[in-house]
C-alpha cells in the first residue's frame, strides 16, 4: 500500500508537469501565431511602402533626382517592361510549341498578354 501511494504521487506529480508544460508550449504558440500575423502585416505594409517608393523615385517628379537621372530611371523602367512584355511572349509561344520550361512557368502568364509591338510585326501584319 505505502509503494503504490507513492507511485500514485509521483505519477500525479509528472501528469500534472506534463499539463503544466503542455499548457506552457500553447500558450507559447499563440504567443507566436499573433507574432507571425503581426509580422505578416508588417511585411506586407512595408512591401507596399517600398512600391510607393519606388514608383515615386522612377516616375515621380525626381524629388530627389535631377530631372536627366529621373528621365534615364523613366527610361529603363520602360525598357525592362518591354522585355519582360517579350520574354512573357517568348514563354506563351514556347507554351504553345509544347516546350518543358514553359510548362512550369504557366503562373506567369496572364490570359490578356499582348505580343510585343515591334516595327517588324508591324511591317509584316496584312490587315491594315
Amino acid at each position: 500500500p505505502q509503494q503504490l501511494a507513492e507511485r500514485y504521487a509521483d505519477l500525479a506529480a509528472s501528469h500534472g508537469e506534463a499539463l503544466r508544460q503542455r499548457e506552457e508550449r500553447e500558450w507559447d504558440n499563440a504567443r507566436l501565431r499573433q507574432e507571425n500575423a503581426r509580422l505578416r502585416l508588417e511585411n506586407r505594409r512595408l512591401r507596399r511602402e517600398n512600391r510607393c517608393l519606388f514608383r515615386q523615385a522612377l516616375l515621380g517628379p525626381g524629388h530627389d533626382k535631377s530631372g536627366e537621372e529621373a528621365e534615364a530611371l523613366r527610361a529603363q523602367l520602360g525598357r525592362l517592361q518591354e522585355k519582360h512584355r517579350r520574354a512573357l511572349w517568348h514563354l506563351r509561344r514556347c507554351r504553345v510549341a509544347g516546350g518543358p520550361e514553359a510548362s512550369e512557368l504557366d503562373d506567369l502568364l496572364e490570359e490578356d498578354e499582348q505580343p510585343p509591338s515591334t516595327p517588324e510585326r508591324e511591317k509584316r501584319s496584312l490587315v491594315p
